[in-house]
């Protein structure tokens, strides 16, 4: 048969990683509209999340004045000779601004990551 005897060429860095041609990194630097895509979903994951904890604070700080009005015997009791809703708005309500705010900075830094891994993947 007058066919050529054909070869297979391999490389012998088949399984080392290829460095992408573009990477995500560099779209979001370049602010190119890929770019703008990732971005507007980091943006808009923080937003809902500070969303919703400002909800959850304003729900507690404005829902605690309206149980001591709707609740009269609540604005009798003392604690240490002060009334329940002067220590409750007046002291206690500052540790759960800190938890508050203790648990947005912790959830945030994860939606970081998240998006991190997400960039490091497609990229």
């Amino acid at each position: 048969e007058g066919r050529p005897r054909r070869e297979v060429v391999t490389s012998p860095r088949t399984t080392a990683a290829r460095n992408p041609r573009y990477p995500v990194t560099r779209e979001i630097d370049e602010q190119t509209s890929l770019g703008e895509v990732y971005m507007r979903s980091l943006v808009r994951t923080q937003f809902r999340l500070a969303l919703f904890v400002c909800t959850v604070l304003a729900c507690v700080v404005g829902g605690l004045p309206l149980l001591f009005m709707l609740v009269p015997e609540l604005r009798a009791v003392l604690v240490l000779g002060v009334p329940l809703p002067w220590v409750v708005l007046a002291g206690l309500i500052y540790p759960v601004f800190v938890t508050g705010a203790w648990l947005y900075v912790r959830q945030a830094e994860r939606n970081e990551r998240h998006f991190a891994d997400l960039v490091d993947r497609a990229g």
